[in-house]
């Protein structure tokens, strides 16, 4: 007689994806427990074991999100040559993640605790904080710009960074709603048609 097969080893690091992907389609708190464990392929003890709580699951999932998803912003901010060509890139790389095929549409970031009861006030802060935190990065890419000479030292770097993190954010938001690539893409285009009047440059 065969004897019973050892159980398959629990993949931590696959389990999280799969919640992330929850979390990103469906939200912080219309994410039930048995959706996600079913998505994890674990029971609700192994969740709490491996991961202490939702909250605490969900914080980790927003974590790999950054790492991954969300680190095309950073990333393009980072390796362009200009502070015109780094917003461009952020804004169009995300348009194209935010409607990839096979993928939840849209940033989690935006859309994961839009609505939140109190008692979860943290899980909002979180992703608050995070939206602030790529503000801050745009911000920071045109202080770089002022610099090295691409953006006018006149610019109002505060109100320039808000303009395009609200598009970014918008952009997701669109995406969530059905909005396609293209229309996505002529979002971007029009934004960076702004440019001049915003930002300018150093004469």
């Amino acid at each position: 007689m065969a004897g019973r097969g050892r159980p398959r080893a629990f993949d931590r690091d696959a389990a999280l994806r799969e919640a992330m992907c929850v979390f990103w389609r469906r939200g912080y708190e219309a994410a039930s427990l048995a959706e996600l464990t079913e998505a994890m392929g674990i029971r609700p003890p192994s969740l709490y074991a491996a991961f202490g709580s939702k909250e605490q699951l969900f914080r980790e999932a927003v974590d790999l999100y950054m790492r991954t998803e969300g680190a095309v912003t950073p990333r393009a901010l980072d390796e362009a040559a200009t502070a015109r060509e780094g917003i461009h890139r952020a804004l169009a790389g995300n348009a194209c993640g935010y409607t990839e095929p096979g993928k939840p549409s849209g940033c989690m970031i935006v859309l994961a605790a839009t609505n939140c009861t109190p008692e979860h006030a943290g899980v909002q802060e979180l992703l608050a904080d995070a939206r602030c935190g790529t503000q801050r990065r745009f911000r920071d890419r045109l202080a770089r710009g002022v610099a090295e000479g691409d953006v006018s030292s006149g610019a109002d770097l505060d109100a320039c960074a808000a303009f395009y993190a609200a598009v970014l954010f918008g952009l997701s938001v669109q995406a969530r709603d059905g909005a396609c690539r293209e229309s996505l893409l002529g979002v971007v285009d029009a934004a960076m048609g702004a440019w001049d009047g915003l930002v300018g440059v150093r004469g």
